[in-house]
């Protein structure tokens, strides 16, 4: 994964609802919202230190559920399977509008187009 916030963004999109309601709030603020642990501890109305512990906690509670379930590593390889399916299905699109001009082709092409805008749809 691309850098740290993204991790813990996409690992939060995931999984969290598993947090409780105030590492899901402290998380989000800092995550989400980039208030730094000192504008958050303010809002918050605790130390700097517990809303560091309670990220910290909170990261090391998706980062585990991730081990478990995998559900953001398979999102990612469904992604990558479904842009190069995409390109696939251009390159296709264009052979067959230059050299073998075939309706059937161009149906199943069609069909399969909208299989993967319905697949990105539902991710």
């Amino acid at each position: 994964m691309k850098g740290k916030p993204l991790e813990m963004s996409l690992l939060f999109d995931f999984y969290g609802e598993t947090l409780t309601e105030k590492q899901r709030e402290l998380f989000d603020l800092y995550y989400n919202e980039d208030l730094s642990l000192a504008e958050i501890a303010e809002h918050a109305g605790i130390t700097r230190q517990g809303v560091r512990d309670s990220i910290k906690r909170a990261e090391h509670a998706l980062r585990e559920m991730e081990e478990k379930l995998g559900l953001v590593a398979r999102y990612g390889g469904t992604e990558r399977c479904a842009e190069e399916l995409s390109r696939q299905v251009a390159l296709l699109f264009a052979l067959n509008a230059d050299k073998l001009h075939s309706r059937e082709a161009e149906d199943i092409l069609s069909r399969m187009a909208a299989l993967l805008d319905q697949l990105r749809q539902e991710a």
